[in-house]
């Protein structure tokens, strides 16, 4: 615990305390009146003597008896009344607290400031030395400072005489700049007279940019006059021009004309056409057809006269097949497909369409299970051949074969017989298969959104909305065509669609003409796809990768490298690698890529036509 050192000083001077809590303060009790007295005759000992108008400012005692150490903490500033040196900390805390006085501004305080004000009043602050007259009024208080307090005197010496010898050497420094500046008023006048110099040569070339001026204004006037006779002549020429638009204009309205009374006439010519040549009477198959008119006119709805044609070989090649007993072999060469590899004749199974569809869609059922089992795709014809082996044996899965096949290839408009022998055959890729049925699926996701409720029903906007975001690159007309297709069993009054019977099919795979209409729309928009591709090859009889790759970005801008490769690998039937050296004759390339899964991946740059779409 830190105690207050007391240090008795000579006869008539004060007693100093240092605090613990004020170490920088001064304070101490006067121990009597007395030395109270004494220490008041000895401070007015010290007072310094001033110039004749000046008194020596004297220095106070506090009221109390104590030396006053403010404005250490200003008006707050306190010291101990009493204090005992050997008391411990916790009960010096609780004394110091009630101990605590206030101590006012001291006298001598007050006359110093007095005496400072009233000599900065008198001096002459206009004078050039103003600033050290300013200063000598602080000097001789810091003087009185140091005469007054004896014991810190050398100390108060030493500082006073540092910032002497300080202000002295600056002083001297200013006299030792006096020559630089002079010489820097000289260097001064030099640059003016340089200024002045460059100004009078500035004034010539001044004088040569106004002639300059005044050449290119003349020029400019000049080119004004030309502006304007070209004006003249940009005004005859678009007078000239108009006179050539109205008459361009003129002749289109003509060619209008021309092109209505061409079609006019075209028209009235196939309805003459139409009435020099009746057509068939059709429902006299009925009287050959099995099933009888009602069979006929299920096969005969909504068909044109040549698919009609088309139905009545499909009957009558079916029913030729019903008759035979055997099929001859086809033999075993390497161009037989291994499917009709056999010597000899082969029995006929006389399969009926139902038994036939059933069948092919037990194999799809069976290979895509193997497909997503192994990972591979396996290859069609032989997986065809593997599957017939494994539930007929290996005697009957030659009959087995030749009976499907010769089914298949006398039923085209049967879609599951159709497709199938299309895929076997390698008239087209088996991915347009999955495709067609991945966007069928689709639809039917899309349609049951619109459907929270789960009732089976839309109206024609949900309708609508759901083949929108089914089919975001279709156009309007399609869009149209595929809501009639599913408007063709109601009546126009009724508003809900039963979207779920619509993707419904007949025992013989047939489906109905809403799903009918979307495979025939993938087809048609495949090979409008290909029409635009091999219009932009122009006349190229062979094309090469590159130019291939250029052909389908520009009718297909959005399309991306990955589909782009794969597109131009179908097209050369060889690997991504091994394109770059490959030309190919372009209706080869055509074939393959219509033969593939081949669709626009992003918006086509115009629509064309549903007039133009029919006519393709």
């Amino acid at each position: 615990m830190a105690t207050a050192v007391n240090r008795r000083l000579a006869p008539g001077h004060l007693r100093l305390a240092l605090l613990p809590a004020q170490r920088t303060s001064f304070a101490g009790p006067l121990e009597s009146s007395c030395e109270i007295a004494n220490c008041q005759m000895h401070m007015n000992s010290l007072k310094p003597i001033l110039p004749k108008k000046q008194k020596t400012p004297s220095f106070q005692l506090s009221a109390s008896g104590h030396w006053s150490t403010w404005p250490a903490f200003a008006s707050g500033q306190t010291v101990l009344k009493s204090h005992k040196p050997c008391c411990a900390p916790g009960e010096r805390m609780s004394s110091n607290k009630q101990a605590l006085l206030t101590i006012p501004k001291p006298r001598y305080l007050e006359q110093l400031e007095s005496y400072l004000r009233k000599e900065l009043q008198y001096l002459d602050l206009t004078k050039r030395n103003s600033q050290e007259l300013r200063l000598q009024p602080y000097r001789e208080i810091f003087e009185f400072f140091i005469d007054n307090f004896k014991t810190y005197k050398p100390l108060l010496s030493a500082i006073k005489n540092e910032y002497e010898a300080t202000l002295a050497h600056q002083k001297e420094t200013i006299h030792a700049l006096e020559p630089l500046k002079a010489m820097v008023a000289t260097v001064s006048e030099e640059c003016s007279q340089q200024i002045l110099a460059l100004q009078e040569k500035e004034k010539v070339e001044i004088n040569m940019l106004k002639q300059e001026k005044q050449h290119l204004l003349k020029f400019i006037d000049n080119m004004k006059e030309e502006k304007s006779s070209l004006q003249t002549q940009m005004e005859t020429l678009r007078k000239d021009f108009d006179q050539l638009r109205k008459e361009y204009q003129t002749l289109l309205e003509i060619q209008r004309e021309t092109a209505e009374e061409r079609d006019n006439f075209f028209t009235e010519l196939q309805q003459a056409q139409r009435s020099c040549t009746p057509r068939p009477n059709w429902a006299k198959c009925s009287e050959v057809i099995p099933g009888g008119a009602d069979r006929w006119g299920c096969l005969a709805e909504g068909k044109t006269s040549d698919q009609l044609v088309d139905v009545l070989l499909e009957e009558i090649g079916t029913g030729l097949l019903q008759e035979m007993n055997v099929f001859p072999g086809w033999g075993k060469g390497d161009k037989v497909p291994v499917y009709l590899r056999h010597e000899g004749e082969v029995k006929n199974k006389k399969l009926t369409k139902k038994d036939v569809v059933s069948i092919l869609k037990d194999i799809w059922k069976q290979k895509i299970a193997l497909e997503q089992q192994t990972g591979k795709r396996p290859v069609l014809p032989e997986f065809f051949l593997s599957y017939l082996q494994k539930k007929y044996g290996d005697t009957s899965a030659m009959e087995w074969s030749y009976t499907l096949y010769e089914n298949m290839r006398l039923c085209p408009s049967n879609h599951v017989m159709s497709s199938f022998y299309d895929i076997l055959t390698g008239k087209v890729g088996e991915e347009q298969y999955h495709i067609q049925n991945q966007l069928i699926s689709n639809l039917q996701k899309e349609l049951a959104a619109c459907d929270p409720s789960n009732s089976g029903s839309l109206t024609s906007e949900q309708f609508r909305m759901a083949m929108r975001e089914a089919f975001p690159l279709k156009r309007q007309d399609s869009i149209q065509e595929l809501i009639d297709a599913s408007r063709y069993k109601l009546d126009c009054t009724e508003e809900l669609i039963d979207y779920k019977s619509l993707f419904k099919e007949d025992e013989e795979g047939n489906p109905e003409p809403f799903v009918a209409k979307i495979r025939s729309q993938y087809i048609r928009e495949k090979q409008e796809y290909l029409r635009e591709l091999r219009n932009n090859l122009g006349d190229l009889i062979e094309v090469n990768a590159e130019d291939l790759k250029a052909a389908f970005c520009t009718i297909d801008p959005d399309i991306d490298d990955q589909t782009l490769d794969t597109y131009v690998g179908l097209a050369y039937q060889v690997g991504r690698e091994q394109t770059d050296q490959e030309v190919v004759p372009v209706d080869t390339a055509l074939e393959r890529l219509l033969a593939g899964d081949v669709r626009r991946v992003g918006p086509a740059a115009r629509e064309e036509s549903k007039t133009d779409c029919v006519e393709e």
